[in-house]
């Protein structure tokens, strides 16, 4: 069942998706050769808890962290290890923010140390594909027109669009409907309307998008090994168009 959000929660999740962008600005300092996404989880952590919130994911199905942190050719849902980050890896931090009953989802990816102009133009065209879905997260368009606009510039721009995993819908908890796949017709799905609160996620691959599941039943990486990059906002449906629940540039 799809729900549309109230005034009051849909400031709770503006609240926290406030809290969540600024944890990912501080992250963004983190990011360099020799640190761990152990240390990176254990920060967010204390961050949240700091500002009296709470990493939602934690404890969401047996998930053990407070991030998931995926490097290189891995999608999405890697577990933070001690192995330490190296110069030109790139991660992908993703985290749910829960503040006093909002929630909030966004992931980043970042590059560790200098980026060549492959991977720098890599991730460009992974942010800049969100930014073409969010676009079309209007009152009256149709979950095909996000897939399609992130598919079509994708693709035209020699990349692959993740299948297996999507946005979604977000609100007492972490996924609810409607599912927001990143490729998809034009006109096609369910009508979009004033207080839908959704994410857009884009996984964009370097190669093939298919993905294969590691033994720990949760990380899914690139079938050939080619690098997976994702960005990730909390959106709101209103008439006057998207709101980012989770912009980094608009910070008070």
């Amino acid at each position: 069942m799809i729900t549309r959000k109230s005034r009051r929660e849909i400031a709770l999740m503006q609240e926290a998706g406030r809290l969540l962008a600024s944890c990912h600005k501080e992250i963004a300092k983190m990011i360099k050769p020799g640190v761990t996404t152990k240390e990176i989880d254990q920060f967010v952590e204390e961050y949240l808890a700091k500002h009296s919130a709470t990493p939602e994911q934690k404890g969401y199905n047996g998930y053990q962290f407070a991030t998931c942190a995926s490097i290189n050719d891995e999608i999405c849902h890697g577990f933070p290890r001690d192995e330490k980050l190296e110069n030109g890896d790139i991660v992908t931090i993703d985290m749910v923010v829960n503040l006093n009953g909002g929630l909030a989802d966004s992931a980043w990816t970042y590059v560790v140390g200098e980026a060549d102009d492959k991977t720098k133009r890599f991730l460009e065209v992974t942010k800049e594909s969100l930014y073409r879905g969010i676009e079309q997260a209007r009152v009256g368009n149709r979950i095909g027109d996000i897939g399609h606009a992130i598919q079509s510039y994708a693709e035209a721009e020699g990349f692959s669009v993740v299948r297996d995993f999507t946005g979604h819908g977000i609100g007492a908890t972490i996924h609810e409907d409607p599912h927001i796949p990143h490729f998809g017709e034009p006109g096609k799905g369910v009508r979009l309307k004033e207080g839908m609160v959704v994410t857009i996620e884009p996984m964009l691959n370097e190669g093939t998008w298919q993905s294969k599941m590691d033994d720990n039943s949760w990380t899914a990486r690139t079938v050939d090994g080619r690098r997976s990059a994702q960005f990730e906002h909390t959106i709101v449906i209103t008439n006057q168009g998207p709101l980012i629940l989770t912009d980094q540039d608009n910070l008070d």
